[in-house]
């Protein structure tokens, strides 16, 4: 099924509502066409396009919910939904957390759709593939990746008049090259919702050198270091941080922001000065849905300011009990840096590790956020503002709590999972001392 438009949802959602006898009905339609070209062993193993649509329906008797969700959009299967979902409903517990669907509602659109993203082909994805197969070709190297493009849409509606629709589009691609004696490895992410921004080639040629740098990499012993942490590896810790700013976890104490007595740590200073982390659905970088999963608009929203706690997320029923404001849920993570590169931060490093990408990662204290991983894909001595050589992966365990307590430098921010109207990260390569590597490991 093809991109649906706005004019083409709108007829769909008013049948949906016009069939419904509930107390209140909720719709939501989704679709997406995705591109994708899989390599390894320095050669294409799949491609395809793929397209898929559903809609959601969603009704409520009172307190008593129903949901039922179908791929099928003729007349009939959408009445069958429609009296599923109610039936449902009439069988329901009454949902103690119920709250009624939202007002009749504006939106402001925002700027997630990309006609050259949208308009990419096969010949595009086997060129992208190319620069990196070929490229390791000529220096004795083994390439895997994967590239993905996808156009998707999303309407939402309900009985109370709210109608929104939107359309995206978002590439993501991923590359790990190794040396045919598997003694290097190099990694590379990027991720854009314009074409424009993304360079394969430049992308291929930096897993490549990484690769070609890592070999015979040397043990450091395990211990206490300033890194220099490139954004992917950044983003990764991050997110498991970043889940914990929900204002209920941190009221019921399930959450670093928890404080005894059921309060929470709106306001505290737990970070260094240089963090500043907001939200912003209007981003020109990564923009994303002016709604969230509960169709509650999205606004800008500082998170972290000056090190800060400065704002928590709120559900609409948590709102309610804690008399506050509900917001639509972020969609968007980005964290202020400055124009350094990152290999700036390494000219300024005078002992200390350069990591390419954390894996494996682990929670071990919620409360904490304290986290455990292994670093991969090239990891460096760094000494007098050069890196020195290779050395061998580690084990962590740190929190990026810590982490952000222990900033030196903050460097440039760069696009991190683009790939989806919901979710995107634009997050900075960091230094920061006192990382805590706590064991080596042979993995490259």
């Amino acid at each position: 099924m093809s991109i649906l438009t706005q004019e083409q949802t709108k007829r769909i959602t008013d049948r949906v509502l016009s069939l419904s006898k509930a107390d209140e009905c909720i719709v939501n339609i989704e679709g997406n066409r995705i591109g994708n070209i899989r390599f390894a062993r320095n050669a294409v193993s799949t491609a395809g396009l793929a397209d898929d649509a559903r809609i959601q329906v969603q009704v409520a008797f009172g307190k008593k919910q129903g949901t039922a969700t179908i791929n099928e959009f003729d007349d009939k299967s959408i009445e069958r939904a429609v009296r599923r979902a109610e039936d449902l409903a009439r069988l329901a517990p009454d949902n103690p957390e119920f709250i009624p669907a939202i007002a009749k509602t504006a939106y402001k659109p925002s700027d997630t759709f990309v006609q050259k993203t949208a308009d990419i082909d096969p010949e595009y994805r086997a060129q992208a593939a190319a620069y990196a197969i070929e490229g390791c070709r000529k220096r004795g190297l083994v390439s895997a990746g994967f590239f993905t493009d996808r156009t998707s849409f999303e309407t939402i509606a309900n009985s109370n008049g709210l109608f929104g629709h939107q359309v995206a589009t978002s590439l993501d691609f991923t590359l790990t090259v190794r040396t045919e004696d598997g003694r290097g490895s190099g990694w590379v992410k990027r991720s854009a919702r314009d074409v424009a921004k993304f360079d394969p080639r430049e992308a291929a040629e930096i897993a490549i050198e990484k690769a070609l740098r890592s070999v015979d990499a040397k043990a450091l012993e395990p211990g206490r270091y300033t890194v220099i942490m490139e954004p992917a590896a950044t983003s990764d810790l991050l997110s498991f941080m970043l889940n914990g700013f929900d204002a209920r976890r941190a009221d019921e104490g399930r959450s670093f922001l928890s404080k005894a007595g059921g309060k929470n740590r709106l306001g505290d200073k737990l970070f260094d000065q240089q963090v500043n982390i907001w939200s912003d659905p209007w981003d020109k970088d990564v923009a994303v849905l002016p709604w969230d999963d509960n169709m509650l608009p999205r606004e800008r929203v500082e998170l972290v300011k000056d090190g800060k706690i400065n704002a928590l997320d709120y559900s609409r029923f948590w709102a309610q009990q804690k008399n506050q404001r509900a917001v639509g849920a972020a969609g968007n993570i980005i964290m202020a840096g400055t124009n350094k590169t990152t290999e700036e931060l390494i000219a300024n490093t005078k002992k200390g590790v350069l990591v390419t990408r954390t894996w494996y990662i682990r929670m071990v204290d919620p409360q904490s956020v304290l986290l455990t991983g292994l670093t991969r894909d090239g990891t460096f001595y760094v000494e007098n503002g050069k890196i020195k050589h290779p050395i061998k992966n580690f084990r962590f365990n740190e929190s990026p709590v810590s982490m952000l307590n222990n900033i030196e430098e903050i460097g440039k921010p760069v696009v991190i999972g683009a790939d989806e109207a919901r979710y995107s990260m634009l997050i900075p390569s960091m230094k920061i001392r006192d990382f805590n590597f706590t064991s080596l490991s042979d993995a490259v």
